[in-house]
């Protein structure tokens, strides 16, 4: 039984090598943006995988232009996000096809694209980190 996960956890790492370079590389699609592979998980029978995948803020530096179209500056959209899920769940079966052609198994998972959120969620963690300790060391200062 682990002789099959270790199995599955090498190809999803190898999955993950290929799906990050395919994904640069080869697929043309405008509502794509930095996209990060973040991870991948295999099932046992190798039929699945899906892949965690985050997206990198892409707007430009102007703070002005950003302030009117996000909520919180410097957060990404979330319309950003499901434009690039869905151009990924679009071009999943070409890029299981392209991952055909350099992966040497029997049959290629059907793939499956979900947003990874962790880290989103640990940069709202360490902000709100940060924050308690300058309010701590202000109330020492006083």
């Amino acid at each position: 039984m682990s002789e099959l996960r270790a199995r599955a956890q090498r190809i999803a790492d190898q999955i993950k090598r290929e799906i990050a370079s395919l994904i640069q590389l080869e697929v043309n699609d405008p509502r794509i943006g930095m996209v990060s592979v973040t991870g991948v998980d295999v099932s046992n029978d190798l039929a699945h995988a899906k892949i965690l995948f985050t997206v990198l803020n892409t707007h430009p530096g102007d703070e002005a232009s950003m302030s009117k179209t996000l909520t919180d500056p410097g957060a990404l959209d979330q319309l950003e996000i499901d434009e690039n899920l869905n151009a990924l769940r679009k071009a999943s079966g070409f890029l299981r096809t392209l991952l055909a052609k350099r992966l040497r198994l029997r049959s290629v998972p059907k793939l499956e694209f979900i947003f990874d959120s962790s880290i989103q969620q640990g940069q709202k963690l360490s902000d709100l980190i940060d924050h308690a300790l300058s309010a701590d060391r202000k109330l020492r200062d006083e």
